[in-house]
């Protein structure tokens, strides 16, 4: 491991935070050229890539420093959305939930997108469902503390619209139920099913909800950002 990647490990191991932007995947011109074939691949190798550039350009005030929240970005990957265009796009981004974030973790992340990429709002927010114990159902209690952070950011005009994802209709209707701001989509995972569930269909219907689709892996994000798979991100530069 070189000077430059035992620094980044140093810096890693003291943070209690770590804010990582990969930028725009499509600005990787390694990844134009080799197609990942899971998205959690894809995921590692652009968090591979990102510590791997950022720990090359680390200054020595920044290790004297040894900050709490440590910021990861190389600067040329990351693009803001130009203004004139705005109002053509629709901007959305789903969330992750990673270990035990507390709620407070909603509202950093949506500021983060929308500082990144230069927005005051985004018009859609899906939030994945929260890591539960093994053996244990998803059950409203678990999604309750961020969909109120949601619903705030809803109503501080952050964000547009609020949706789900993986969610059965016992539990979407549950959480409509419950809802100040009601969700109007949620995602399926077509790993889970080759046909929407009738039951599902006619409750998104009835209650005009959006019924998407999408093929990210269960836990295709827990774990990535573990220290050990970081310094061995690190390490595989040197070699």
């Amino acid at each position: 491991m070189g000077t430059d990647s035992r620094a980044a490990g140093a810096l890693l191991a003291r943070a209690s935070t770590l804010h990582l932007q990969t930028g725009n995947l499509l600005n990787w011109g390694r990844l134009r050229k080799k197609c990942p074939s899971t998205h959690s691949e894809e995921l590692r190798d652009c968090i591979r890539k990102t510590l791997n550039e950022w720990s090359s350009q680390i200054s020595t005030d920044l290790v004297r420093e040894f900050p709490d929240v440590l910021e990861c970005t190389v600067s040329h990957a990351v693009e803001k959305i130009n203004p004139d265009e705005r109002e053509e796009m629709k901007v959305s981004a789903k969330l992750f939930i990673v270990g035990s974030n507390s709620s407070s973790s909603t509202r950093n992340a949506v500021d983060m997108a929308c500082s990144v990429l230069g927005v005051a709002q985004l018009d859609s927010v899906i939030i994945a469902s929260p890591p539960i114990e093994d053996g244990v159902n998803l059950s409203l209690e678990h999604l309750q503390p961020y969909w109120e952070e949601l619903q705030n950011l809803v109503h501080s005009k952050k964000i547009v619209a609020i949706g789900t994802s993986d969610l059965d209709k016992t539990q979407l209707e549950q959480l409509y139920q419950w809802a100040q701001v009601k969700p109007n989509s949620n995602q399926v995972n077509l790993a889970s099913c080759c046909v929407m569930p009738p039951d599902l269909t006619a409750f998104a219907k009835q209650f005009d909800i959006q019924l998407l689709t999408h093929n990210d892996p269960k836990g295709s994000v827990q774990g990535v950002g573990r220290q050990k798979q970081m310094k061995t991100a690190l390490s595989s530069r040197s070699r």
